[in-house]
């Protein structure tokens, strides 16, 4: 039975990382390479048996990465698995190619890996401090909102995640009480040779992290990895994160040889080019990003505190925490600073604060003390939850792009022929992938429209009148800017902050909305079919009703609401036919 619990509290992890996915299919700016490369691979294959230029005439031709370089080139290694992992669901399954659930099935591919790495690195907390302690740490994990909404988002921070977070459960003590453990060599070995794939491949910063661990190991008295073990370690890591990474990315590139993790170096570190991106203080990731990371205050507040003055429980915290505080402090030097940088210690900080957790909980028959901290314990990791739900609704309201494809898809659904949109660069920055676009129709029945989508961003062009003769319709944050005539089909609104509601405002429709309620659930108490009924209120209890019941008899009258504000207009060019009808006064001229 205990065994049984164990299992089902570790599937909170798969399940909370499924939740925000689905909840929040979209994708942002920042993971289009890799989702962009993963379509690509998918929908065109790869062409084997070409000669070189062909090959590179055939990428540009169907490719996006090659229209849309960036900065600097990112790897395909990461895309390549990811589709050769989601070809077999696609291929017999949900389908791929103009779908969203294309997106779906590859988004949770990456997701489920990462839980699994996150799994695996729990059974480490497990073997190092306790049962107790890998439930907590997996009451903490699952309660945090960056992590799980992260963890599908193919930003390239996650596809080196699942090997650092493998790494650090081979770096965690192996059983309490026992730090000689700490000095197996073949684990050890195999951590940093993760670590060193990690960096060569996904991201180079990974490398100040394993820099780190290994002076860590090689000068702790007790642990004392020898130069002889660092070495080969290194050297395998290296080779093999070389061997996937040289040859992928040379091909896709159709650049001999590329290392992509090298250039990005070269072009963030040396020539200093990262600061175009912001600036931050040093101190941003201990008094910012640490914080936001571990989310509930009570772990680095008292959870983490509290290990460090355990003695037994000292010396392992110290042997997790010293070498990932000291790549934070030594990262600190770099000018540009994002969260997701140090995403990969997390896990380590969570483990060290469930082992405080676990003591505190085991003991709170003991004490007054330790009862009043189980208390807090408790209500701070459920308000973590209500946050991170709170943060998750806040987040999947910001990709108005998406939501305007899929509205625009849904108003010219009776469209035939060639239909031809321009998205513009916010529009593309907030949802839009080539997943969402419809595939054209099949040659025996080509009954339905062939979809044909424009990502233009040079402003010579925007500026030409004749470049907007070309399309019907438009994905517009600026409509002045669409030259010609056009009627706005519809708008599609974005998250634009909070606003705290007073008891006064709103107050007619609250009451109107509660005598709904009350007048509904009137009519199931003299009903005889009261289960009918009673799903006739669930039906029409609506989210706004719901909300004035609650701000009634709960908040008196106080809530809090999201603000929305004018994101992206749906234009559609003057005088064409069919499609949904507008006012006059939505006609406009450019």
């Amino acid at each position: 039975m205990r065994h049984l619990i164990d299992t089902l509290l570790s599937l909170l992890i798969p399940c909370v990382i499924l939740i925000h996915l689905f909840l929040a299919p979209y994708t942002k700016v920042e993971e289009s390479f890799n989702i962009q490369a993963t379509h690509d691979i998918l929908t065109y294959g790869i062409p084997w048996g070409t000669t070189w230029e062909h090959t590179g005439l055939w990428l540009r031709e169907h490719y996006d990465h090659l229209t849309f370089t960036g900065s600097v080139p990112r790897t395909f290694v990461g895309p390549l698995s990811l589709a050769g992992v989601s070809w077999p669901f696609l291929r017999f399954g949900a389908g791929h190619g103009g779908e969203i659930r294309g997106q779906l099935v590859v988004r949770t591919v990456l997701g489920l890996y990462n839980a699994c790495c996150l799994m695996v690195f729990r059974n480490g907390v497990a073997r190092a401090f306790g049962r107790n302690a890998a439930n907590w740490y997996t009451v903490f994990q699952a309660s945090q909102f960056h992590m799980m909404y992260y963890a599908s988002r193919t930003l390239p921070n996650f596809f080196a995640f699942g090997l650092t977070t493998l790494a650090m459960r081979n770096l965690l003590p192996h059983a309490l009480g026992s730090p000689a453990a700490r000095s197996n060599r073949r684990r050890q070995e195999l951590a940093l040779t993760l670590l060193t794939i990690a960096g060569t491949v996904f991201r180079s910063e990974i490398a100040v992290l394993l820099a780190s661990q290994t002076l860590y190991l090689y000068f702790r008295p007790y642990i004392r990895l020898p130069i002889l073990s660092i070495i080969p370690a290194g050297l395998l890591g290296a080779f093999i994160g070389l061997a996937l990474t040289v040859p992928v990315d040379s091909f896709f590139w159709q650049r001999w040889p590329l290392w992509p993790e090298l250039t990005g170096f070269i072009y963030n570190i040396v020539e200093k080019q990262s600061s175009n991106w912001g600036t931050s203080p040093w101190h941003f990731y201990f008094t910012s990003a640490l914080p936001r990371l571990l989310f509930n205050p009570f772990l680095y507040q008292i959870c983490l505190p509290f290990t460090l003055s355990i003695s037994i429980l000292r010396r392992q915290a110290l042997d997790i925490l010293l070498p990932n505080l000291l790549f934070v402090a030594v990262y600190s030097s770099q000018p540009h600073k994002e969260w997701r940088f140090i995403i990969y210690i997390i896990p380590s900080f969570l483990a060290v604060a469930s082992a405080g957790a676990s003591w505190i909980w085991t003991r709170r028959a003991k004490s007054f003390v330790y009862r009043v901290l189980s208390l807090a314990l408790v209500a701070s990791t459920l308000a973590s939850c209500m946050a991170s739900l709170g943060m998750l609704a806040v987040s999947r309201l910001n990709y108005p792009g998406a939501e305007a494809l899929n509205r625009l898809h849904a108003l010219a659904g009776n469209d035939t022929g060639v239909v031809k949109v321009h998205m513009d660069t916010l529009a593309c920055m907030t949802g839009v992938t080539r997943f969402m676009e419809r595939a054209p129709p099949v040659l025996a029945d080509a009954q339905g429209a062939f979809w044909v989508y424009d990502k233009t961003e040079e402003e010579e062009k925007l500026l030409d009148p004749l470049f907007w003769e070309g399309f019907d319709y438009a994905l517009a944050e600026r409509p002045e800017r669409v030259i010609g005539s056009w009627h706005v089909l519809s708008t599609v609104e974005g998250y634009a902050g909070v606003a705290i509601m007073r008891p006064e405002e709103g107050g007619e429709q609250a009451m109107e909305d509660v005598r709904a309620v009350q007048n509904l659930w009137t009519e199931s108490r003299w009903r005889k079919d009261g289960l009918g009924t009673a799903r006739q209120c669930v039906r029409e209890m609506s989210l706004g009703r719901l909300e004035s019941v609650t701000r009634k008899f709960v908040t008196k009258g106080w809530w809090m609401r999201m603000k929305m504000e004018p994101r992206i207009r749906i234009l559609k060019k003057a005088g064409m036919p069919g499609g949904t009808p507008v006012e006059p006064e939505q006609a406009m001229e450019g």
